[in-house]
């Protein structure tokens, strides 16, 4: 028997409920109220006491209300269907609401529950399967969709029937399953999982042995992420976040995306939303959408959404992991879900951490950060959660809590640079304050010597050590002025530019620009290192200027040409005689 309650106390989204019986932490429970039911989460308990935050507004809601615990978690509603959806964060089809504004205690099932799928057979009768071993797949959109015994079964079983090929609507009987005990279990395309619980179809987590390609060459040449790896991007308003984020999707090697706007303004959701379904895939030469799943929740939406959808997002990327895909996970912003957090913690008057967040920050934004990785899947396959996030700390302060425990948890540190941004150098990726702790692993390490150059890693610190001396010589040259320094500090400032101007930045309006394949990253990092390395000598500081604006030109020039086609080495060959002429000087 349920479990039922009165509301005896509301904070805003904070509700205090005196319940008539057993309740478990995080248990979902329906709120009566002007004939609808508010959906609500326990995040407390004190005796018979329940503290619940409520997804949605709570305004006019009244004490003495009728509560009623539903028995289960937030759970996910896994199937068919879910790529190309715009869902909220509890995973409400947004585009099958009615009206501009969300509805109290509107809900809608998140698949489509008449679409007929073509369901293909990978297993027969007679074979023992576990959670997550795949009975068969459908295609969604064009991508496999694997069709698992679901993730909360525990133990072996056996099939004892599986449909042929044939047409299926997601909630027909695909399959009957046999436990050791003799009990029938009638499997469809449809499960559920809780999200704050980490899907476990795998054998074990492997460490990362393979660089995950974003066409970014800020990212791929100089701070590296690896398949299944971590990164963060912190940075003030304006830098180019979600510009960022929009090429990360459009361009990483990963076969699908899910991004999770949680409490991002409504103007730059909207962006996603309109503009998605207009890009076309590099990877494919489809629409970008087929291979998005977006979860939206906005600053405008009820703070306690921001956290469900965040947990929602990574959930959707699990269950999509365990078929044996790469996944990209794109979170704008996770500021906005801590403040959240820092919300609800107030409300329940728990002891504050730095800047009134929870004294558990870090731990919470580590565990979630621990559910991305590279697995081995139960079948031998593999799959993969690359997950970036996004940062927006208070006046591009670096410092505040939110970041530095995002620090913590994440192995790639994208620090966006307000002056670079200023400068209209994008992607404003500060490449001395930014890093990619990846270089330390040995498996990465040895990928990259087998599959770009045996000396890359070293070309990269001999291109980082450039740019840091060419910084040094900048403030020097600023401090000083032009004539206050030598020569060889102009040079020194000039070459770091040839890097910056043709590594760093990137057109992501340019057709060829906006992606670099790493063949093309390493060739035209070896052209810039061979400059670099190069004694140059100049009668004055203007003629050094002049001089490099011009090589410059000429090596953007190439990075807007297709990759060794005949206007790059046209435009190649003009480098090569502006190194000959000052050779000659």
């Amino acid at each position: 028997m349920l479990t039922k309650g009165k509301v005896s106390g509301i904070i805003s989204n904070l509700v205090i409920v005196d319940a008539d019986g057993p309740v478990a932490q995080n248990e979902i429970c329906r709120i009566e109220h002007e004939g609808t039911k508010l959906m609500a989460e326990v995040i407390k308990l004190n005796r018979n006491q329940a503290f619940v935050q409520v997804f949605e507004s709570t305004r006019g809601l009244r004490v003495g209300s009728d509560v009623e615990f539903t028995g289960h978690m937030l759970e996910a509603t896994l199937g068919p269907g879910i790529l190309s959806r715009n869902y909220d964060g509890l995973q409400n089809d947004l585009d099958r609401l009615e009206g501009i504004f969300l509805k109290k205690g509107e809900y809608n099932f998140p698949l489509d529950e008449e679409q007929a799928w073509e369901f293909k057979p990978l297993a027969e009768a007679g074979e023992t399967v576990e959670a997550g071993s795949w009975l068969g797949e459908v295609i969604e959109n064009w991508i496999p969709h694997k069709i698992m015994v679901p993730f909360k079964f525990s133990g072996s079983f056996t099939i004892k029937w599986i449909a042929e090929q044939s047409s299926h609507r997601v909630h027909d009987v695909i399959a009957v399953l046999t436990d050791s005990r003799g009990e029938e279990h009638q499997i469809t395309m449809v499960q559920k999982w809780p999200v704050k619980l980490a899907v476990k179809a795998y054998k074990a987590k492997t460490r990362p042995f393979k660089i995950m390609e974003t066409g970014i060459r800020v990212i791929d040449t100089l701070n590296p992420i690896a398949e299944g790896g971590t990164g963060f991007i912190p940075g003030p308003f304006g830098c180019g976040k979600t510009v960022l984020q929009h090429a990360l999707s459009r361009q990483a090697d990963a076969d699908m995306v899910v991004i999770a706007a949680c409490g991002e303004r409504a103007n730059e959701v909207v962006e996603i939303f309109t503009d998605f379904p207009k890009l076309i895939d590099a990877r494919t030469g489809r629409k970008l959408i087929e291979r998005t799943t977006i979860i939206a929740n906005t600053s405008n939406m009820p703070v306690a959404a921001r956290e469900a959808s965040v947990y929602t997002a990574m959930t959707i990327a699990e269950y999509y992991r365990a078929m044996g895909l790469k996944i990209l996970l794109l979170a704008d912003s996770t500021s906005r879900w801590a403040q959240a957090l820092r919300e609800m913690s107030n409300r329940m008057e728990e002891l504050p951490g730095p800047d009134a967040f929870p004294m558990d920050l870090p731990a919470i934004i580590s565990n979630y950060y621990s559910r991305a990785g590279f697995v081995e899947l139960n079948n031998g396959k593999t799959g993969s959660i690359t997950f970036i996030g996004t940062v927006s700390p208070a006046g591009g302060n670096l410092k505040e809590p939110v970041t530095e425990s995002t620090k913590k948890a994440a192995r790639c540190f994208y620090a966006l640079s307000q002056q670079r941004a200023d400068s209209k150098r994008y992607p404003a990726i500060d490449p001395i304050d930014s890093y990619s702790k990846y270089f330390e692993y040995e498996e990465v390490k040895d990928y990259m010597a087998r599959n770009i150059s045996p000396d890359w890693v070293d070309q990269v610190v001999r291109a980082r050590d450039t740019l840091l001396r060419g910084r040094e010589a900048q403030e020097q040259i600023n401090i000083l002025g032009d004539d206050g320094v030598p020569l060889e500090y102009h040079v020194r400032y000039w070459k770091s530019e040839v890097i910056d101007f043709i590594i760093l930045q990137q057109d992501a309006f340019d057709k060829v620009d906006r992606t670099s394949p790493i063949a093309r990253q390493k060739y035209m990092l070896g052209k810039v290192l061979e400059i670099a390395d190069r004694e140059m000598k100049f009668k004055n500081f203007d003629e050094v200027a002049s001089w490099f604006k011009r090589l410059i030109n000429s090596l953007r020039q190439m990075n807007y040409s297709k990759y060794e086609s005949g206007e790059f080495y046209n435009h190649l060959k003009e480098v090569d005689q502006m190194l000959i002429e000052i050779a000659e000087l």
